[in-house]
């Protein structure tokens, strides 16, 4: 074979080998990319003519479900508007736009599946009355959301419309940031507890002032209560009692029990990640302290303040752990997926998180929060002749003097074999408490849920 012909055979060849690898890019290695594409029309188009699943409350009302539209394909229609909105979300293709469960669960809901069982409960919470704040409740010894409401709402039928008040997509239990205040105290009754550096006997000086990190710390109009033992301390929130015992067990301790309980990472829930905030402690600046950092003020991080910022969804998960014997399930918003014919596909099943406490700490932090609500400033939770335990929370907001609080209520019922983990805040009170508060909604919402589950 003479020389012109092998050259010639050898340009045939690369010419062909591009040939190949040129058909090839869009066929195979970017086909993903190419039908993702927003310019992509026809996938768009594809994407609207898929009837996609419905989403169901657990006693079998419709949240989410698809309509007919034009031209053979079909949109999304919300039949209880603003009452379930953050948690569902909304799903509009033509806009290139979703959020909560009908992003997160997209691929189950894109037409092969029919629908998802989220585990709500009728109760969307009016207790709120109109101000802005958060209900969350769970299932201790599920993870299941029972509960998450988020005042002010949004019509997920038309999610772009102007809200009636700023923020209202915003999903305020997931992606807040509120001081948590003395509700945090049983994180560090956990800590104190659990690592066998104090027992709910133990005795603290509660005189008022004390200095925390070189600057007074008192108590709620400076009241002084001698030697009180712990029990008594958190029964009735004394702030000088619970920074000491803070300083006394260290950031490492401290630190350690914090991320058992989820700080300084997101939740685990199946909700978009980008919808979902870290509870941390941060500097005046905004800046997050990693764990441990030398710069946070652990005293008053004890106490809930000293820069922390917590989502109602954490302080439900901190109150669900206690409750269930020291163990944090994971907290999951779908329960199951179901195919065209009604067969279940897929089972959410019940899953661990983390092991917080020994089951004797949380049984003797359980009594203390019993206290609480028995005899103490969360008397107003009180549920008759079922047994509640509880925290209430106060955090000082705004500038000095502007007499502004983000009042909170956690806890737990009935205590021997609890039912419902709950945390309700309300933002910016004028001079609002805990217990008179966020108190009464709670016990609102966990008397309905328990009615519900008999």
């Amino acid at each position: 074979m003479n020389a012109p012909i092998v050259r010639l055979f050898a340009v045939i060849v690369v010419l062909f080998a591009l040939l190949v690898v040129w058909t090839s890019r869009w066929t195979v290695f970017d086909a993903k990319s190419l039908d993702n594409n927003a310019l992509n029309v026809r996938t768009l188009i594809d994407e609207l003519k898929i009837k996609r699943g419905r989403i169901l409350a657990d006693d079998g009302t419709v949240l989410a479900r698809s309509v007919p539209a034009s031209g053979d394909t079909f949109g999304r229609e919300y039949p209880t508007s603003d009452l379930f909105a953050q948690p569902v979300g909304y799903s509009d293709l033509a806009a290139g736009s979703a959020a909560g469960l009908e992003l997160s669960r997209g691929p189950e809901l894109r037409g092969i599946e029919t629908g998802l069982s989220a585990i709500f409960g009728p109760l969307g919470d009016s207790q709120l009355a109109g101000r802005a704040g958060s209900v969350v409740a769970l299932d201790p010894q599920t993870g299941a959301v029972q509960v998450m409401y988020a005042n002010p709402s949004y019509n997920d039928n038309h999610p772009d419309a102007p809200c009636s008040q700023p923020g209202c997509r915003f999903n305020r239990s997931t992606q807040a940031g509120y001081p948590p205040g003395s509700t945090f105290k049983v994180v560090t009754a956990t800590a104190a507890i659990d690592s066998g550096q104090y027992t709910p006997n133990s005795i603290v000086n509660g005189k008022s002032p004390v200095t925390i990190s070189g600057v007074p710390l008192s108590n709620d109009n400076n009241q002084s209560f001698g030697k009180i033992d712990l029990t008594t301390a958190l029964t009735y929130s004394v702030n000088t009692v619970w920074a000491q015992v803070g300083e006394s067990l260290g950031r490492a301790t401290m630190t350690k029990y914090m991320l058992r309980f989820g700080f300084y990472s997101k939740p685990p829930l199946d909700y978009p990640p980008d919808e979902i905030n870290t509870s941390r402690p941060y500097s005046s600046t905004g800046r997050p302290y990693p764990p441990g950092s030398p710069n946070e003020d652990i005293g008053r991080i004890a106490i809930g303040q000293g820069g922390l910022l917590v989502t109602p969804l954490q302080m439900a998960m901190v109150a669900a752990a206690v409750a269930n014997h020291g163990t944090l399930m994971v907290p999951h918003l779908t329960d199951r997926v179901v195919d065209p014919d009604g067969r279940t596909v897929e089972t959410i099943k019940p899953s661990v998180d983390d092991q917080v406490m020994k089951p004797s700490t949380a049984q003797e932090v359980g009594q203390m929060m019993k206290k609480v609500v028995d005899e103490g400033t969360g008397t107003p939770a009180q549920l008759g002749g079922v047994p509640f335990a509880g925290k209430t929370g106060t955090a000082s907001i705004g500038l000095a003097g502007s007499n502004l609080t983000q009042p909170w209520f956690i806890g737990f019922a009935p205590i021997e074999n609890p039912k419902v983990a709950i945390a309700v805040t309300v933002e910016r009170t004028q001079g609002g408490f805990g217990g008179t508060v966020a108190a009464p909604i709670a016990k609102a919402v966990v008397q309905t849920l328990l009615a519900e589950g008999q």
